[in-house]
């Protein structure tokens, strides 16, 4: 009886702590939103630079996409199936998402010309948090197999945080948002993607090779929309046609991290 309460406590601390880290790792991984602000109030940086950042950050995204993502999500999905149904899912879920987030006053909530101050601010936010959510998910359920954490994916992540958050922050300044407000706005979606990270640990644990394809191929999905959608169509406009090059760059770069690990 003592033996199993104490196997019982043992197994309930261990879930605690995969949770704990969970919210950590997906923390950090967007911890990078709060450094892009920092740099975007600090520094004036020109639309044309923050726009081949970005690119690089697409870039970085793409190879998530196709490296850790969809890869992964074939390696262990029972039936193929459900690689189309968590792609189109996740692609669908963000498309309609966004449209119904544009409507209600958030579509130009990564615009860095000011367009934001046109919107509303709690369509702004819950666009911003739509955008990241599919991510943080993923880091949280990296934990789930006893593997670890991809590093390769936290840092794609990561790196395509920073170049979303500078370009979102300078159109949030030109429309007038006061500095305190911007850095309590990243706070939160940081703290939100924490929570996400620890969700996708929690409700995934002991989930079948199905589940887990599913919900690979519906972030790889949402997060391709994504890039189409509003991050590559703001990074080719403002960064001109080297963003083609930096795009390439970035895709690289998180190819050659992932060989890395």
């Amino acid at each position: 009886m003592r033996r199993n309460s104490r196997r019982v406590r043992r197994l309930v601390d261990r879930g605690g702590s995969l949770l704990i880290e969970a919210f950590l790792w997906g923390a950090f991984a967007s911890s990078s939103l709060i450094a892009g602000a920092f740099l975007a109030l600090r520094f004036d940086l020109r639309e044309q630079a923050l726009g081949l950042v970005m690119a690089f950050g697409a870039g970085v995204l793409i190879s998530a996409v196709a490296f850790e993502l969809f890869l992964d999500a074939q390696e262990v999905v029972e039936h193929r199936s459900w690689l189309a149904v968590g792609l189109f899912g996740g692609s669908f879920t963000f498309y309609f998402g966004d449209l119904l987030i544009d409507r209600m006053g958030g579509e130009d909530r990564k615009s860095m010309g000011g367009g934001q101050a046109r919107g509303v601010a709690l369509a702004i936010v819950l666009g911003i948090v739509l955008d990241g959510i599919p991510e943080s998910f993923v880091v949280g359920m990296d934990l789930v197999s006893g593997e670890g954490i991809s590093l390769a994916f936290v840092v794609a992540v990561f790196l395509s945080n920073l170049p979303e958050s500078a370009a979102a922050t300078s159109g949030l300044r030109k429309a007038r948002w006061k500095t305190g407000r911007i850095y309590w706005l990243w706070i939160g979606v940081t703290l939100v993607a924490g929570i996400a990270a620890a969700l996708g640990n929690r409700i995934f644990e002991g989930a079948s090779g199905d589940a887990v394809a599913f919900v690979l191929a519906f972030a790889a999905g949402a997060i391709l929309t994504m890039l189409a959608d509003t991050m590559m169509p703001e990074a080719f406009e403002k960064g001109g046609r080297a963003a083609g090059l930096l795009t390439t760059l970035g895709f690289a770069t998180a190819v050659l991290i992932s060989s890395l690990e």
